[in-house]
């Protein structure tokens, strides 16, 4: 009797056509709307080795500095997991792309000095999950960079975020909701949160739902061995 073939796991994420349209407008953003400044600052400092969740196609690489010695990637799509294994191989640190959903990584408790998160949380299925998950994986006192649409202060715009969230919008973008409180479920977590800042991306013309966003780094506290 002929042997079957090992069943391939589906991917915890799938959206390839989102995919495509983000790899391209992804470039765009940081070539003409300023994000790459954006990713510099926030991975300005790191060190040590360093969990990136949700890689995306992977922007973020060519930012680390030389004093980070390992960055494992996760990405759970595809399409951008294999544009962000291209961008590792261009990247000045190791960087090891692997599979992988925010809600169950696959690596040990305590074994990171710091976690990346970048636009991302939006469109994760169990934030509170995901950021628990971050804390597992972070040794005591490491950080948590995050870069991250948010709820707009504004009430208009917070308006027309929810409405969007509610309608087609996390359809159309794989999955994004843009009225999450990004700040509120970090401290939610357990997290201690430093210095921060809001913005809207792009600076000057016109504002989508998107565009209102946070940066900034929060804190593990708590004992070795606490989870």
């Amino acid at each position: 009797m002929p042997l079957r073939p090992a069943k391939v796991p589906r991917d915890a994420v799938h959206h390839p056509v989102f995919a495509r349209f983000y790899a391209r407008v992804s470039v765009s953003a940081d070539l003409k709307g300023g994000v790459a400044a954006h990713r510099t600052e926030l991975l300005s400092g790191l060190s040590g080795r360093v969990i990136e969740i949700g890689a995306g196609n992977g922007l973020n690489f060519a930012h680390y500095p030389s004093a980070v010695s390992e960055v494992v990637a996760i990405e759970p799509e595809r399409t951008l997991r294999q544009l962000a294994l291209r961008s590792a191989l261009r990247a000045e640190v190791p960087v090891d792309v692997v599979p992988g959903a925010a809600e169950a990584l696959p690596v040990k408790s305590e074994a990171f000095d710091a976690a990346v998160a970048s636009l991302v949380l939006c469109t994760v299925r169990n934030l509170p999950r995901a950021l628990a998950e971050i804390r597992r994986v972070l040794r005591p006192g490491g950080e948590l960079r995050f870069f991250e649409h948010g709820l707009a202060q504004d009430r208009t715009m917070a308006t027309v975020q929810r409405v969007a969230d509610r309608t087609l919008w996390p359809l159309l973008f794989g999955g994004c909701h843009t009225s999450r409180d990004t700040l509120a479920a970090i401290e939610a977590a357990g997290f201690e949160l430093g210095e921060y800042r809001r913005f809207t991306v792009p600076e000057e013309g016109l504002r989508v739902p998107t565009s209102p966003c946070v940066l900034g780094v929060a804190y593990r506290p708590g004992l070795t061995g606490e989870q």
